[in-house]
């Protein structure tokens, strides 16, 4: 039985969806964009949410969530309904292009069984890939199921891909065909200001995603534990974000590092945005990553990045161009990179100047154009 938590859930879903965007209004292009739930905690969802915000007026997209947090029970129930809705409009044609976000494990296999109705009833389809560890997830697949997957994906018109280096793994290891491929970095909603941040008494370091250990979390915290004294007294860091967050907190009081390290667990964008002005430098030591929207938000807050270079995080950082890079895992060049940037304000300003010059070309208003074109292209449409 469905408890009434989860029919709270699926309004404040539905507000926000009708917030960003009108649903199912009569349009020139409709699109069917299937994908977690907004009130989802993760990049899928944030991108989700900046997609439709920056929507055309000529574009209309409905919003089918496939997967939602909870028990089982809401998994399945959430999953089901959401197949006798896109059902539902495939029999009706009430769709130009079904769009899929998804990224591993579940996610993949019901993305899966979306992309075979959408096949079936001869609509076009578009795929887009965030999974950070898609390339683990299906190296430890079966045979079998791999190829079942590669014939699955081969039926999209195009899969999107947020880097070079996933473009090139979904063409070798899934045989799909070089011109079925697109790379789209993820966008960021550029501010129209940032602080002023010379002169900080202190560098105030910030982190977020998920606490645990493919985003580093623990071996940032372990890195801050080596730095001088001095340096520890002269900066602070803030670890925001849901996953293992009583660990990480057993290790800070472990490390006695409780008067320089705050985990507020997860915050919402208002909050984020807070925490992104007050910063002075931005962690993210990962060990997999598609292409990290909360670095490229950073970098839009003309923070300097301390990155791994992981997925497509090299396309986008260069090393002491406009970040630092440190391989993952090595916590003492984690902890001197960090003691570097508490120490040099100049390089932190320069770094961050330039970082912020290069998402630019990441605008959420330029990502549409490309989405456009790309919808075109896939209707053979002239736009």
């Amino acid at each position: 039985m469905i408890n009434s938590d989860s029919v709270d859930t699926l309004t404040q879903e539905s507000a926000i969806i009708q917030k960003v965007q009108p649903m199912c209004q009569t349009k020139s292009l409709k699109i069917i964009l299937l994908g977690p739930s907004l009130l989802q905690q993760g990049g899928i969802s944030n991108y989700e949410k900046l997609f439709l915000e920056y929507a055309p007026s000529e574009v209309d997209i409905c919003h089918i969530i496939t997967h939602q947090e909870g028990s089982t029970a809401i998994k399945i129930m959430v999953f089901l309904r959401a197949i006798c809705e896109f059902l539902w409009m495939l029999i009706r044609e009430e769709v130009d292009i079904v769009q899929l976000e998804i990224s591993q494990r579940g996610s993949v296999f019901r993305q899966a069984i979306m992309a075979l109705l959408a096949w079936v009833f001869h609509k076009p389809i578009i795929i887009h890939a965030h999974g950070s560890q898609f390339h683990v997830f299906y190296a430890e697949l079966a045979k079998w199921i791999q190829q079942l997957l590669s014939w699955v994906f081969c039926k999209c018109q195009r899969l999107i891909v947020l880097s070079e280096s996933w473009r090139s793994f979904y063409i070798e290891n899934l045989g799909l065909k070089p011109e079925q491929v697109v790379v789209f970095y993820n966008p960021v909603k550029i501010p129209a200001e940032v602080p002023h941040r010379l002169g900080s008494k202190k560098a105030n370091l910030l982190f977020l995603g998920r606490i645990g250990e493919r985003k580093g979390a623990f071996d940032l915290i372990k890195a801050f534990s080596l730095l001088p004294t001095e340096h520890k007294s002269r900066s602070s860091l803030i670890m925001a974000g849901d996953g293992d967050i009583e660990q990480a907190r057993n290790l800070v009081t472990t490390l006695n590092l409780e008067a320089y390290i705050k985990l507020p667990g997860w915050i919402g964008s208002h909050e984020r945005d807070i925490l992104l002005t007050e910063a002075d430098v931005f962690v993210l030591p990962s060990y997999n990553e598609g292409l990290p929207l909360s670095m490229l938000e950073a970098m839009a807050w003309e923070l300097p990045v301390i990155v791994t270079p992981v997925g497509g995080i090299p396309e986008i950082v260069t090393q002491s161009e406009n970040g630092l890079i440190v391989d993952p895992g090595n916590i003492e060049q984690l902890s001197d990179a960090i003691k570097s940037l508490i120490e040099n304000e100049p390089l932190r300003l320069s770094l961050g100047m330039k970082a912020r010059t290069t998402v630019f070309p990441l605008d959420i208003k330029k990502h549409w154009v490309y989405f456009m074109d790309l919808y075109c292209s896939v209707l053979n449409l002239t736009c």
